[in-house]
């Protein structure tokens, strides 16, 4: 059994937008457009939130990166009355759109805000259109349903099936989803959290590590390193 977590340093993002760019190509996330972002339904299953601290002048801007926490415990699961969103052996919470009905109690219970609900046809305006990934594990999703970041869960399913292949166990590094794959900063680790040999299991002992909202017992998998 796995655990699949991610760690986040903080002090190496440079709020490039490189992980957002990535993840919106890989899982075919639709445009908004200037209309629908106007009304507040911008869409991204990643994105970097800016931070400001301070009172004017002495101001410091941080920037916090957001994908799915991917709870031990995910609120989502526990109110979707269809069982549209589920958690897999290996602790990814995952979404099964065609069981979607759209009523969206998961985006009410989530308290990382990370849930999108999909108002639109999805767009994809030229030429984008033309680079939709066609990897039959990503699917291009109707309007009427909840989207969210799946860790990319295509890419551990082909580095699986790869690692079968060559009779083999995983290795760390094996598996990055988009936007580790794409951090410039290189702020991004991606592993399984049980084993004690990871990266991710190792830094998230550090002294700098932590996850939020803690105290609502969600339990994330994604943690953070504060700047030092």
């Amino acid at each position: 059994m796995t655990r699949w977590g991610m760690v986040i340093d903080l002090d190496k993002c440079v709020a490039c937008q490189g992980c957002t760019a990535a993840c919106r190509a890989e899982n075919n996330v639709p445009f908004q457009g200037p209309e629908g972002t106007a009304q507040g339904r911008a869409m991204f299953w990643n994105e970097v939130i800016p931070v400001v601290e301070g009172e004017y002048p002495d101001v410091k801007a941080r920037f916090f990166p957001r994908p799915c926490m991917h709870c031990e415990r995910p609120p989502c699961v526990f109110v979707c009355p269809v069982g549209a969103t589920y958690q897999d052996e290996d602790g990814v919470v995952r979404q099964n759109y065609s069981r979607c009905i759209g009523c969206r109690f998961c985006t009410v219970a989530c308290p990382y805000g990370v849930r999108y609900f999909n108002w639109f046809k999805p767009n994809f305006p030229e030429p984008m259109v033309a680079y939709t990934n066609p990897d039959p594990e990503v699917p291009v999703r109707p309007k009427g349903i909840v989207e969210k970041c799946v860790f990319c869960i295509q890419r551990i399913n082909k580095a699986k099936e790869k690692a079968a292949a060559e009779g083999r166990e995983l290795k760390d590094g094996d598996i990055a989803p988009a936007c580790v794959q794409t951090c410039t900063g290189r702020a991004r680790y991606f592993g399984d959290l049980d084993n004690p040999d990871s990266t991710v299991s190792r830094l998230v002992k550090s002294t700098r590590a932590f996850r939020l909202l803690e105290e609502l017992g969600t339990h994330p998998k994604v943690y953070y390193l504060m700047e030092g």
